[in-house]
């Protein structure tokens, strides 16, 4: 639990990760930062207080506890306002041992300096405007960054790509909006101060980027999160194997009785920068066993949530007619524009010719592969990264993030039922509420709107010391 947000107190924290290396970092953040330091620090260059050094230096020394050598350390010191939090901060690189740094956080303690709670440094940060609310997500979105994509997203929010179109469209409303509040001074008068012509237009305008950007999260949770790619078929078509080629090691249980994979196996794979995420699900087959039927309701809801789907026939066992006729339990998803449906024929080792005649029969990307000899499970890994070839981050405002699309869905709403009260004559005074919402709901996405228990959820979440 965040500590009240006023609290002046200087807190210290470890901001590298958990356990034993090389070296660790302690970060220290407050008022107090200087002097607390300076009653367990020595520096070995004759600085009497770090108080006195300039910013951005470093200092070589030891750190002790009476006459006990603790460790000797590199002190790095940096002044309010220009630091992370924008307080007087201190970070101390130590050796790596846990048990250094455990001394040097107690002797911190002892000095006056309180256990940082979780993301307390970026709320810090938050709160002395060294960045708004969605660039401080977007902190803990870089450090969670598994892929050059995640990473993109990820330095392109913090940078302010997403908070400054917020930002600009909240302005143009509030414009308005206040030009409304005058006539609303004046009611009596019956002075109209807001041309409701131009008023109408900047709401479509508004309403046309709140939905461009509330349908972004599509691309954002997957460049987030990883492209999800459903590996779904019969028994014993060979998915599990094709999984474990595509992953370049055994994953998954392949045997030759049917059934064998009853729950979902997942792993992720980095392709080009992009993250895809591999889930092998139990065969599709009427079942008189429960565990089995279990597997194949949970297939069903990966196929759902996936991105790209790879239907696996085994050429051996399919027909084309059979195949048409097996997809059409799939005709929602081969037809959604969202998802890429691709079939893979699998064992052309037990086939004489290649079975060219498929697409003749099926209007599907097929490509056609032995996972067994591993042949042609490129041609996989090349369409997969063609279909995402043309994604462009950089110059996007893209949604990534669950709570700023919640509120996006509240700002649409509220448009919507301003636009209404215009076509419908509705007072002013009561349009005026609909517009404060999605004022105050902007508001909430940048931290101009906000309050104690959304800090506390949001920056709960982070790592200790950060």
């Amino acid at each position: 639990m965040l500590h009240n947000f006023a609290n002046k107190d200087t807190i210290c924290a470890p901001a590298t990760a958990s356990g034993s290396g090389a070296i660790a970092i302690i970060r220290i953040s407050g008022p107090q930062s200087f002097s607390i330091c300076d009653k367990v620090f020595t520096s070995y260059d004759g600085l009497e207080s770090l108080s006195k050094a300039a910013a951005y230096t470093i200092h070589y020394g030891k750190i002790s506890k009476g006459d006990q050598l603790i460790d000797e350390v590199l002190v790095s010191v940096f002044k309010n306002p220009k630091s992370y939090t924008g307080e007087d901060s201190i970070e101390i690189s130590c050796h790596g041992s846990t048990y250094i740094q455990e001394q040097i956080l107690e002797l911190l303690r002892e000095k006056g300096c309180r256990y940082a709670d979780a993301g307390e440094f970026t709320m810090r940060a938050f709160l002395n405007g060294k960045f708004d609310l969605s660039q401080a997500e977007a902190v803990a979105d870089l450090i969670a960054s598994n892929s050059e994509s995640s990473h993109q997203l990820a330095i392109q929010q913090m940078r302010g790509g997403f908070s400054n179109r917020i930002k600009e469209l909240r302005q143009e409303l509030l414009d308005f909006a206040s030009l409304m509040e005058l006539e609303l001074d004046f009611s009596e008068e019956d002075v109209e101060f807001a041309d409701r012509s131009k008023f109408k237009e900047l709401l479509q305008k508004i309403n046309t980027e709140v939905q461009q950007l509330i349908e972004s999260f599509k691309l954002g949770n997957v460049m987030k999160h990883g492209i999800p790619v459903a590996i779904i078929g019969k028994p014993n078509a060979g998915k599990s194997t094709l999984l474990n080629r595509i992953l370049k090691e055994e994953k998954a249980i392949v045997s030759d009785i049917p059934g064998t994979t009853r729950d979902a196996i997942e792993d992720t794979i980095i392709m080009d920068g992009i993250a895809f995420r591999f889930i092998d699900t139990a065969g599709l087959r009427q079942s008189g066993d429960k565990i089995e039927n279990l597997g194949m309701e949970r297939t069903y809801e990966k196929i759902k949530q996936s991105q790209v789907i790879l239907y696996v026939c085994d050429l051996t066992q399919s027909s084309p007619d059979e195949l048409s006729i097996q997809l059409e339990d799939f005709k929602e998803h081969i037809e959604d524009k969202n998802k890429q449906f691709i079939i893979i024929g699998n064992k052309t080792d037990e086939l004489t010719e290649l079975p060219s005649h498929f697409t003749k029969y099926v209007d599907l990307e097929t490509i056609f592969i032995s996972a067994k000899r591993n042949e042609n499970i490129h041609l996989i890994a090349e369409s997969l990264k063609k279909s995402v070839s043309k994604l462009n981050l950089k110059d996007t405002a893209i949604v990534s993030n669950a709570r700023h699309l919640d509120i996006l869905n509240k700002v649409a709403k509220n448009i919507a039922l301003v636009e209404e009260g215009f076509q419908n004559d509705i007072p002013t005074d009561l349009i005026a509420i609909d517009l404060r919402q999605a004022l105050h709901h902007l508001g909430e996405i940048t931290g101009e709107v906000t309050n104690d228990e959304l800090l506390g959820n949001i920056f709960g979440r982070f790592c200790i010391g950060k």
